[in-house]
């Protein structure tokens, strides 16, 4: 009896949308996004965005940036030399700040204050916990206004799934959602990674997604 083919998965880029509308707001970063929409009534010039991996960091950065007209940066990328260039829109997001080099960062934090600009940091870590060896740096960062995005609720963390299994063109039956929700870990990253797992084990089989296929993937975990 013939073996039927399998259907070849490809890694294709699913673009998520960092629209504001498309941001799902609940307890955990209400916050956070409270904190972005009242620019340019912030605290103080530089802000810190604080929360794990695929928590909404680089969502919220985005709306951001559309509003104040700012560049973005990641932190590996900042350095002494390009600090008068980053800040010419008078509004940086410096992605993943722990990676930034200590000058350059201590420079730019300084920079921003003398002329009356905005830097939106974000880390998974709260600055004043990162290891740096700057002492000036380390109490600017300590003085650094932080907010942190927290874990999902049930509620938020089936929304998360919903939207990401949109931004691949699929759409999800409520009990696969709740499937789902049950049995990761809550957090968005887990989310992120069941949605892609879904996806692409639905591809490689040429089923469709279902709650069948959902716990066979999932129905040992959590």
């Amino acid at each position: 009896m013939p073996i039927p083919p399998r259907q070849l998965a490809l890694a294709l880029d699913h673009a998520e949308s960092h629209a504001r509308e498309d941001f799902l707001s609940g307890p955990g970063n209400e916050t956070a996004l409270k904190l972005i929409e009242s620019w340019p009534d912030w605290p103080a010039r530089t802000v810190a965005l604080t929360g794990p991996q695929g928590s909404g960091k680089s969502h919220l950065a985005s709306i951001w940036s559309v509003a104040a007209g700012a560049r973005t940066i990641s932190g590996r990328a900042l350095s002494q030399n390009n600090l008068v260039a980053a800040l010419a829109t008078g509004a940086l997001v410096v992605e993943d700040a722990t990676r930034a080099d200590e000058r350059a960062l201590f420079h730019l934090i300084n920079l921003a204050h003398e002329q009356e600009a905005f830097v939106l940091v974000t880390a998974r870590t709260a600055p004043a916990l990162w290891p740096v060896a700057i002492a000036d740096l380390g109490s600017r960062l300590r003085a650094l206004p932080v907010v942190t995005l927290r874990p999902p609720d049930d509620a938020m963390l089936r929304g998360v799934i919903v939207k990401l299994a949109a931004d691949r063109q699929l759409v999800l039956d409520d009990s696969v959602v709740r499937y789902l929700s049950s049995h990761i870990e809550r957090s968005f990253a887990a989310a992120r990674t069941a949605v892609i797992a879904l996806d692409s084990e639905a591809l490689r089989q040429g089923r469709p997604v279902t709650r069948a296929l959902a716990a066979e993937l999932f129905r040992d975990q959590n």
